[in-house]
């Protein structure tokens, strides 16, 4: 298994999940908002990473021992949705252990 890229984004999405699953406990996952807003992200990352890794004229470039080599729309490697999933969602869920709650809140 590639250790430099492959490894980290997994890793990544693991400890989001867990975190939000055994420690915040936020909801987040349940909310239809934040699948929206996942797809949303996906949606604009497509075009800008399909175009950045492009293989017929990449501007980034990723070692070929560094990742699974499986690549879904326009030659974009896996590893960046797995990344970028675990950074959304990451963020989202601090957003939401932060933010004050009511009671008001928590029953929607």
């Amino acid at each position: 298994m590639p250790w430099g890229y492959t490894v980290p984004a997994v890793l990544a999405v693991v400890v989001v999940v867990a975190a939000e699953l055994v420690v915040l406990r936020t909801g987040l996952f349940r909310r239809t908002a934040y699948w929206v807003t996942v797809v949303i992200v996906t949606g604009f990352q497509i075009p800008v990473d399909g175009w950045l890794t492009k293989l017929s004229a990449p501007i980034v470039r990723y070692a070929p021992g560094e990742i699974t080599g499986w690549r879904i729309p326009w030659d974009i490697p896996i590893e960046d949705f797995l990344f970028g999933f675990a950074l959304v969602t990451a963020v989202l869920l601090r957003w939401e252990h932060r933010k004050p709650h009511t009671d008001e809140q928590e029953t929607s």
